[in-house]
């Protein structure tokens, strides 16, 4: 009997070790799969002087990628004199046909696509806090306008997250049709742009799309097209034809590079580069627990909100247009930080990880973070060096003060000890 239950019980035990180990080569083939599907880890060595492989200092490769376009762009301001739109309209035409649900990028185009989109919109409006923006998706040979131009960055992300999912064919010229009619009515002072996330290899049009991309540079719109897939003839001409910026994503991280270079505003038309005054009003902020009807929404709101100065009527956020007479609603706050794209900060100079002979000036601390521009080893590490107060600060700071700041610590010290 013994025998016996030992023979029933040990096909039992070979059956577990049989699924212990499937359970082991399913674990082992999806580490397989992250370490050389996903993380991509052959892309994090070099080669050095020596013909040895080392890592990949990211950061340090990230912010050399940063300084190289930092001083593109601050050459090409410094060579001409260029005039830059502060007050933008922006359609952004997202591709939601059948090829944005393909999974060369991780889950999907769609989702990446969404992704980038989020940040961009939310980068916009903290640099261009004048200008407003409006989603169109095209899927199933159709344009759908997913929000009208509008200064919310919340709203936009609702709506485009809330519409999500491909079907059907792309239609570029759709897109332009609609865009064009809504750009069309913009008044002259205002900057017309299109950004078309383009997934598909192809367009199915009702008619010539020749002749729509003629009337949209007629009307003088911007159009650029960032491409997921291969190089469209159609696309860059669209691009050639209206003066915008045509370029196709290698991978997630260039996508994300190049959606967020059309961030700050693009050089202005000769024809909108006349200057113009525009009336605006500086609404002021409506009593709390009083229940006025919202002109944007057309219901009843409790509390919060802003009151037209010309019309007194109520707005829910701002920079808008009011809607009852029209007047450009804006907050001082707003109209101040649109001003740092015609006053950038100089580009700071880079300093050499290498010991120098007058190594005892050298500050141990960044200036802005007070970080210590020393490794473990007290040696120095890589930073940089205003121009102008020869302060030092670390990579991080320099980043910051760039794009977000606007404004050098050092220099606004030293301009602040002066009044003092």
């Amino acid at each position: 009997m013994s025998n016996s239950g030992n023979g029933k019980r040990k096909p039992v035990n070979d059956e577990e070790d049989d699924d212990e180990d499937d359970e082991g080569n399913e674990r082992d083939l999806e580490a397989w799969e992250r370490a050389y599907a996903d993380e991509r880890s052959w892309e994090s060595l070099q080669e050095d002087e020596s013909g040895l492989l080392r890592p990949i200092d990211n950061q340090a490769l990230h912010h050399a990628q940063y300084r190289r376009r930092l001083r593109s762009l601050s050459s090409a301001s410094a060579a001409s004199r260029i005039q830059k739109g502060l007050i933008r309209y922006l359609y952004l035409v997202i591709d939601l046909s059948r090829a944005a649900g393909e999974m060369d990028l991780r889950p999907s185009r769609m989702v990446v696509v969404a992704k980038q989109t989020e940040a961009f919109i939310r980068e916009f409006f903290d640099q261009n806090p004048l200008s407003q923006i409006g989603l169109v998706a095209i899927k199933d040979g159709v344009a759908q306008c997913l929000t009208d131009l509008g200064g919310s960055p919340e709203s936009h992300i609702k709506a485009l997250m809330g519409k999500l999912g491909c079907s059907g064919e792309a239609s570029l010229q759709n897109a332009l049709e609609l865009v064009h009619d809504q750009l069309d009515q913009i008044p002259s002072y205002g900057h017309r742009e299109v950004i078309i996330l383009y997934s598909a290899l192809s367009t199915c049009d009702p008619g010539d799309v020749m002749e729509t991309i003629q009337r949209c540079k007629k009307s003088k719109i911007r159009c650029s097209v960032i491409g997921l897939s291969a190089e469209l003839y159609i696309c860059k001409y669209l691009c050639q034809e209206t003066g915008g910026l045509y370029s196709v994503a290698l991978d997630e991280a260039h996508l994300k590079d190049l959606i967020l270079e059309h961030a700050p505003p693009p050089p202005a038309i000769a024809e909108f580069a006349i200057a113009n005054l525009i009336k605006m009003g500086f609404p002021q902020r409506a009593a709390e627990g009083v229940i006025s009807i919202c002109s944007c929404h057309k219901e009843a709101k409790f509390g919060g909100g802003y009151i037209c100065p010309r019309c007194k009527a109520r707005v829910c956020e701002l920079p808008t247009e009011c809607r009852i007479c029209g007047l450009t609603l804006v907050s001082s706050p707003h109209l101040a930080r649109s001003y740092h794209h015609l006053f950038p900060v100089t580009p700071f100079e880079d300093i050499a990880p290498t010991i120098l002979p007058n190594q005892h000036r050298r500050p141990k601390n960044c200036f802005g973070c007070q970080q210590s521009l020393l490794n473990p080893g007290n040696m120095p590490v890589r930073c940089v060096t205003c121009p102008k107060c020869k302060q030092f600060f670390c990579l991080d700071c320099d980043i910051y003060i760039h794009e977000s700041l606007h404004n050098c610590p050092g220099c606004e010290s030293l301009r602040n000890s002066k009044l003092v």
